[in-house]
């Protein structure tokens, strides 16, 4: 049984494995950080959030400084999708940011079917847009209905 954890991630609970959802690289132990499996990019900041000011002349240019600030990207090292993307400052180890009990996720799908894309939430604008049309549609035609009667009994 696979059990969908993020966008990229799944876990195979038969084999206890972080896997990738778009190639089903496996990425190590469930029981251990999926991030010990993946690429890793330690990118400069200043990349992605260019300078504001000129840095020639602005000691503060709104870019993140690298000696307070970096981005950890995790890449699958089979397909090349970004998994996740942290910012931590310098020296701080990757986040532990899932954890799961996967004894409890076992009993818990043990007689589930699998799913293989997540479920989808009915769109509630678009059911609000269907339910005014209809309120309205219902409201014209009342209105059509009772003008059409009074014209006809003059």
């Amino acid at each position: 049984m696979k059990v969908l954890i993020t966008e990229t991630l799944r876990i195979d609970l038969g084999t206890e494995q972080w896997e990738c959802r778009r190639c089903g690289h496996a990425h190590g132990s469930a029981r251990d950080n999926y991030k010990r499996g993946l690429l890793v990019h330690d990118r400069d900041p200043r990349e992605i959030h260019k300078p504001l000011l000129d840095p020639n002349r602005y000691a503060r240019t709104y870019s993140p400084d690298p000696d307070w600030c970096r981005i950890l990207e995790y890449y699958c090292p089979e397909c090349g999708v970004l998994v996740e993307a942290e910012y931590l400052p310098p020296g701080h180890p990757p986040l532990h940011d899932i954890d799961l009990d996967i004894d409890a996720l076992k009993l818990q799908w043990k007689d589930r079917e699998e799913m293989t894309e997540p479920a989808q939430a009915p769109d509630l604008a678009l059911e609000r847009v269907k339910l005014q049309r209809a309120l309205h549609a219902a409201a014209h035609h009342r209105h059509a209905v009772g003008a059409g009667t009074d014209a006809s009994s003059t």
